[in-house]
């Protein structure tokens, strides 16, 4: 049966039968010579390539393979199966091949992607081929270690632009109104991060320095969004990155162009083509915002940047050392905002903001029973698809910063220079970068990439201590545990901080002390004889990635003076040490409600802050029993409505606060407050009732009923865009109307020609708590959607990998989870062949119903 799949074992052998060279393209966009112009497109591959003799095929996925010949000789192209092209028995030497084949648009964000801007009947175009999907728009050799320079030539409208790996070109008229956009050769890069974006965009040119060089550096969108392109600040945080990252990497930017582009339905956040970042156009802020989304922007910006020398300069072998890309990125661009910040005296704190948000991720993807190695063994595609997750990007990160604290700064980025100047254009593994660190810091790390790399799960850290009758310690030691599944004990770099109130109920650090722990239990001399203060914090200073236990009386000192305590890292630790705790039905969603309503006030970190409510909002709804739910809510309604009338007009705490308590509303007065809120009346002072805050009031009272299909169209009409659709879309969704059910789950189902971020819209506005009468016949269709997609039948033949885990992922029935139901799905998974993905993606939403049914129980306890 044809796959699209790649296995490793594939690769192998082919990259035994030849190696890439150089790669000639020619894309064209005009229409001319394919049937259905505005689905389809040509595309010509001349393919220079070195071989040792054999047979071998290249990928492509194409509706038809118009010519194809090695060295000018025609073959038959019988036994091209949709995805891959098998060659002639090619002899030892170089060769050409040529590939003529007619490519299709896609509207899934896989490949070429075209999207029509409803806003004006624009028409823009970007390629997003990570994992493997530069094959769905040239003729290649998918795989990382096949390195080539890439000379793309682009056929479009004259007056469109066209950005590629390359610097931009003027096009020659070609007539009919048409151009040729010929780009000079890249240096050697992966296929993958190839790249076209084309359309009639709106572009900010501008420069940025490079050891000692301007390069062109432009920053685009479409023209519908143009007065939204903040491009002062994108370029000032991209002049900033370029300043940290060449000065710490020892090695110049590698590319002759620096574009970023904003572009509609991105399945990701950012994908970093070489010198062509593209960037989900979200990030493009059409309402008030906060500090913690420019600063999540900033991070982006800076995670793709990274990129060109952790990834695109030095690329993984294979996919098994994706975090060799992602792990190393994700640090970089926390590391470059924390420099970026002490140099230009920024306020953000990017290591708080990452402690509070980032790694959160990594620990709920530890916890489930599908979790993997940081450096994992990843056979084929279909596994790699599904390790883009916390581990990979956070836990990786988590796990880098402590290797840092462990051999030093200099050490670190000295082993890292070393790395680059050693691999620069090739393709790297795991212990190509331990020998260099290795090499700079003069320590055996072998342990580190056994207990840190190679293994899975989180460990435990708690005090564990004696007192006199003075309260000082006789005996302190960390205790370490693990689950008896992921039963690794490892070495951390700790801080451990004691804590003292003061008179005016600060909390004040009195000792500190940082060490190595390893094994069951580490003594702490150092702390003996010392008094035990109010507050002992284990991860002070979050060195370590750990879940951490708190003693009671450090639990009563937090729930009493949180705001006592002053450091947004000791903070971030204490806040994520409180949502384990609840999240192992240790702490009732009660207490951790009350927790985060008494702390919030004194939090200054926005990340926090965005955080800290939604994991309230989440504690009150699936970790609290279903009768408790209605009384949890009020408590946290009249909480948030308290902070929010007590915020300073116009702040990022106002804004977060107001889409909290528009989310939480469920009584007849709150619904009331925040539709008058549409009218302009009681409005909160300096609170803007823009369009973000008004798609969450519609979304909010249609979720509820309030609103219907007619309120919808009415706020579409508002804002007659694509993201305005795709907000009406979700709104409708949410609506708690049978026939509005049915519509939103054969869009999100049975309709093909849904657009992904439609779609995703559609899928997570789908399920909402409140609503069990009208959604009990879903779980039943969920069961019958696993078996459509893990048979591919219908639309899911041809939906891609990112469709297909946004419907497994948001259509779940979490709302309505039981012991039975979850009975009921795991059945369906032992009694049935799942594919992996369906297996997967299924498996980790069992696991979180089963822990939100012990929080559950925790909850009527308390």
């Amino acid at each position: 049966m044809a796959t699209a799949n790649i296995t490793r074992d594939e690769a192998d052998a082919r990259s035994k039968v030849i190696s890439t060279i150089a790669y000639d393209v020619v894309v064209d966009l005009t229409g001319a010579g394919v049937a259905e112009p505005t689905r389809q497109f040509l595309s010509t591959t001349a393919l220079r390539l070195a071989s040792t003799g054999g047979v071998t095929h290249l990928d492509i996925i194409a509706d038809e393979i118009r010519e194809a010949s090695v060295d000018g000789e025609t073959f038959d192209v019988a036994g091209f199966d949709g995805y891959r092209l098998p060659l002639p028995d090619l002899s030892e030497g170089e060769h050409e091949v040529r590939v003529v084949a007619v490519c299709r648009y896609s509207n899934s964000g896989e490949g070429l992607h075209r999207f029509i801007d409803p806003a004006d009947q624009r028409t823009y175009l970007y390629t997003q081929f990570e994992t493997a999907d530069s094959r769905r728009m040239y003729a290649v050799a998918e795989q990382p270690d096949q390195k080539a320079t890439f000379k793309l030539t682009v056929l479009a409208p004259i007056d469109w632009v066209v950005f590629t790996n390359s610097a931009s070109v003027q096009p020659v008229d070609i007539g009919d109104g048409m151009g040729r956009f010929e780009h000079a050769a890249t240096p050697r890069v992966s296929t993958y991060i190839t790249a076209l974006v084309a359309g009639d965009f709106h572009v900010v040119h501008g420069t940025v320095a490079s050891d000692g060089r301007e390069i062109p550096a432009a920053v685009a969108c479409r023209q519908s969004l143009a007065q939204y392109l903040d491009a002062d600040r994108i370029l000032t945080t991209t002049r900033r990155g370029f300043e940290v990252f060449e000065e710490s990497f020892g090695v110049a930017y590698p590319f002759d162009t620096y574009d970023q582009i904003f572009v509609p339905e991105f399945n990701a956040g950012a994908m970093e083509n070489a010198g062509c970042v593209t960037f989900r156009d979200e990030y493009l802020f059409r309402s008030r915002v906060t500090s913690r989304e420019l600063d999540a922007r900033d991070n982006t910006i800076l995670h793709e940047l990274a990129h060109m020398w952790f990834g695109d300069l030095v690329t993984m072998r294979w996919w098994d050392d994706l975090w060799l890309n992602e792990s190393f990125a994700e640090w970089a661009s926390h590391f470059a905002n924390d420099e970026i910040a002490r140099r230009y005296g920024t306020d953000a704190n990017p290591w708080a903001s990452f402690s509070n948000e980032r790694k959160a991720w990594a620990y709920l993807q530890d916890q489930l029973s599908t979790t993997h190695p940081i450096a994992a063994d990843m056979s084929d595609l279909e596994k790699v698809e599904q390790n883009f997750d916390g581990i990979t990007y956070a836990k990786g990160a988590s796990v880098l910063k402590l290797l840092v604290s462990v051999v030093g700064r200099e050490p670190f980025q000295a082993g890292v220079r070393r790395y680059f100047e050693k691999h620069a254009w090739g393709n790297t593994q795991l212990s190509d970068l331990l020998v260099e660190l290795e090499a700079a810091s003069g320590r055996d790390l072998s342990w580190f990439s056994s207990e840190w790399l190679e293994t899975t799960g989180v460990n435990t850290l708690a005090a564990d201590f004696d007192l006199d009758d003075e309260g000082r310690f006789t005996r302190f030691a960390i205790r370490q545990t693990a689950p008896s599944d992921h039963a690794t004990l490892r070495t951390h770099r700790l801080g451990i901080g004691i804590y003292a109130l003061t008179d005016d109920g600060a909390l004040e650090r009195t000792r500190y002390v940082e060490l190595d722990v390893a094994g069951e239990s580490t003594d702490v001399t150092e702390l003996v004889g010392a008094d035990r203060g109010d507050l002992i914090l284990v991860n002070d200073g979050d060195l370590t990635y750990t879940k951490v236990r708190l003693d009671e009386r450090s639990v009563q000192t937090l729930t009493g003076h949180f705001a006592g305590l002053s450091d947004p890292l000791a903070r971030a630790v204490a806040w994520t040490a409180f949502w384990e705790m609840t999240r192992d039905a240790e702490l009732p969603a009660q207490r951790y409600v009350a927790l985060v309503l008494a702390g919030l006030a004194s939090e200054t970190d926005m990340a926090a802050v965005s955080t800290l409510l939604a994991q309230a909002s989440a504690a009150a709804l699936s970790f609290t029993a279903p009768e408790l739910r209605a009384d949890l809510n009020s408590t946290l309604v009249a909480g948030v409505a308290r902070l929010l009338k007590a915020a300073e007009p116009g702040s990022d705490t106002q804004v977060l606060l107001a889409k909290s308590l528009i989310a939480a509303s469920r009584s007849d007065e709150a619904v009331e407050l925040v539709r008058g809120w549409l009218n302009d009346e009681e409005v909160p002072a300096g609170l803007a009732i823009d369009t973000g805050m008004r798609w969450a009031i519609t979304a909010a009272l249609a979720k509820l009923g309030v609103f219907g299909q007619d309120d919808i169209a009415a706020e579409l009409e508002r804002d007659a865009t694509s993201a305005g659709a795709e907000e009406a879309a979700g709104a409708a969704a949410a609506m708690p109307d049978d026939d509005a059910k049915a519509e939103a789950w054969a869009l999100a189902t049975d309709e093909a020609d849904v657009a992904n971020e439609t779609h995703r819209a559609i899928c997570m506005g789908f399920w909402r708590y409140g609503q069990d009468e009208v959604l009990a016949p879903y779980p039943a269709a969920y069961l019958d959607l696993l078996g459509r997609i893990s048979r591919r039948e219908g639309i899911w033949q041809s939906r891609g990998y990112a469709a297909i885990g946004t419907a497994l992922r948001w259509l779940f029935p979490t709302p309505l989870v039981t012991d039975s139901l979850v009975a009921t799905i795991a059945s369906w998974l032992e009694d049935n062949e799942p594919s992996e993905q369906v297996r997967r993606t299924v498996t980790e939403r069992l696991d979180e119903a089963r822990r939100a049914l012990r929080a559950q129980e925790a909850s009527r306890r308390a």
